[in-house]
């Protein structure tokens, strides 16, 4: 069963919309947001981590390997569970240093070091593009999903479709990462309705992969029990329970995992640039394990059903949308797509907040102030040039994404 490209494109568009609307009242209302609704945004726009790369890949990852998809997980977990007083010093110190972004943060370090600035924010730059054209690539397997007939190959027709659908995203992305992200300038890089609309993402796309999964366990099979016994005596997964695991491996992953999650431009915009109150910490680094322990849940069912129901004809990184497709739930598989799409998106559009911000402080900002002449340069023209500046960034590093 397949639905509509129109209408999957319209549904994706609406989405996009709603976003717009929290995003414009978050702005608007951010002065009288209660403290105790504040720390919850800040909670969950941590799990931005939560990339289409974990909410469809994840099950890709479990499908190849039984715990291949932990590291991805556990990392974080641990970072806020024993070392979340790392992240309250780097709070306290960027609030005491007025720090914008990683490569600011980390200049900063080092005498304020301009070069190192430049060094940081172009290998961030080149670092994340491949990232960012991951998250592009998968809200256009969702659509090609939904909207393709099952098992039917890509044609020349269908990849242009796909080209097209993939530019599409790209420039509506840009267009809301413009709108909240390039707003007005602020020397604490606040972004509040954006923050507000990737919170209200995040709580998407964890509802959507729990739909999913309690679909497979109780839905398709009869209950966790019933879903494992079967799998173990499958004999489409006699070798795959018969795989050893690399332990070392795993360990050496979730050690990358931590550093990533401390130094990723997106996280560090999340985690410390957009913190208001140290204070906020507190909660956070009891929500955000929580809600990465429910993320997970479901991975290593949804990997085992696919295994037995969809056997080796999908890529493993479909099965969160082709299963309840298969079984002709299409309203649940749009809600896989939204989830997926929402966890993609955020993702883009912090990380192109993120570089923007640091191609404009680190790199255009100081050639701007080097070659500024006389007075009659006020602060509304200078504001302007950098606000242009950042929004064209953004544009130019989605486009470039899209191109990657």
């Amino acid at each position: 069963m397949m639905l509509s490209g129109g209408l999957v494109a319209l549904i994706f568009l609406m989405y996009m919309a709603l976003l717009f609307v929290i995003a414009f009242w978050g702005d608007r209302n951010a002065s009288v947001l209660k403290p105790r609704l504040r720390v919850w945004i800040y909670s969950l726009s941590l799990s931005v981590w939560c990339t289409s790369w974990t909410f469809f890949g994840s099950v890709g990852m479990a499908t190849n390997q039984l715990w291949g998809f932990l590291p991805i997980y556990l990392g974080p977990l641990l970072l806020f569970l024993f070392g979340w007083r790392l992240y309250a010093r780097m709070i306290a110190i960027s609030k005491q240093e007025n720090i914008t972004s990683i490569a600011d943060f980390i200049a900063s370090r080092y005498g304020k070091s301009q070069g190192l600035g430049v060094i940081v924010s172009l290998l961030c730059l080149v670092a994340v593009l491949p990232y960012i054209a991951l998250q592009l690539k998968g809200i256009v397997l969702g659509y090609s999903l939904l909207s393709s007939a099952p098992g039917s190959a890509m044609s020349a027709d269908s990849a242009l479709g796909a080209e097209d659908t993939a530019l599409v995203v790209t420039l509506v992305l840009a267009l809301f990462t413009v709108l909240f992200g390039t707003r007005s300038l602020d020397v604490t890089e606040h972004h509040r309705g954006m923050m507000l609309a990737i919170a209200f993402e995040s709580l998407v796309k964890l509802l959507a992969f729990l739909a999913v999964g309690l679909f497979v366990v109780f839905g398709l099979f009869g209950g966790a029990a019933d879903l494992f016994a079967q799998a173990r005596s499958a004999e489409v997964l006699e070798g795959y329970w018969q795989q050893e695991t690399p332990v070392i491996g795993l360990l050496l992953q979730t050690s990358i995992a931590i550093l990533a999650f401390i130094c990723l431009p997106r996280q560090f915009q999340v985690a410390v640039v957009e913190n208001s109150e140290p204070g906020d910490l507190r909660l956070a680094r009891w929500v955000f394990p929580v809600y990465l322990l429910l993320a997970g849940l479901f991975v290593i069912p949804i990997a085992l059903a696919g295994q037995m129901l969809l056997g080796g004809g999908l890529s493993p990184d479909s099965y969160v949308i082709s299963l309840p497709l298969m079984q002709g739930n299409s309203t649940l598989a749009m809600a896989a797509f939204l989830g997926g799409a929402s966890a993609a998106s955020g993702m883009v559009i912090v990380a192109a907040i993120a570089l923007s911000t640091m191609v404009s402080n680190d790199v255009v900002l100081p050639i701007l102030l080097r070659n500024r002449v006389g007075p009659e340069h006020s602060y509304e023209r200078f504001r302007g040039w950098l606000l242009n500046v950042r929004r064209t960034s953004i544009l130019i590093i989605l486009l470039l994404a899209y191109v990657v």
